[in-house]
């Protein structure tokens, strides 16, 4: 059995609705809990199909900028070899080519492709 399906709205409605909605959408005021920060919103979409928005918040500083940590204590630096030489050991991690010549690690243990073993 066919059976067809409308719109809840008529077919004129739509894209009339659409447009109230993105210029709510884009028109809404900044509050105070958003002070200090960014929005970029990048829209897509025409009169005669649907109109999809996406907005990004991020802080008002520089993007280009990033936050690098501070130099590691001599026991992080321990306890990261450690750990290294346990995967090493467990994993024993080996360079083999595959069927097509691409050099790809294989690995003594299930799991170990994700870096992590149980403690």
């Amino acid at each position: 059995m066919l059976t067809r399906m409308f719109p809840a709205a008529p077919y004129g409605v739509r894209p009339f609705a659409t447009g109230v909605v993105t210029v709510m959408l884009l028109g809404a005021a900044v509050t105070s809990a958003h002070a200090g920060r960014i929005r970029t919103t990048q829209c897509a979409g025409g009169w005669y199909f649907h109109i999809s928005c996406a907005t990004q918040w991020g802080e008002a500083t520089d993007p280009y900028l990033r936050a690098i940590p501070g130099p590691r204590s001599v026991q992080e630096e321990a306890e990261f070899a450690e750990r290294d030489r346990k995967w090493v050991a467990y994993c024993r991690p080996v360079i083999k080519p595959d069927r097509y010549g691409v050099e790809r690690y294989h690995y003594a243990a299930p799991g170990c492709e994700h870096g992590r073993i149980k403690d």
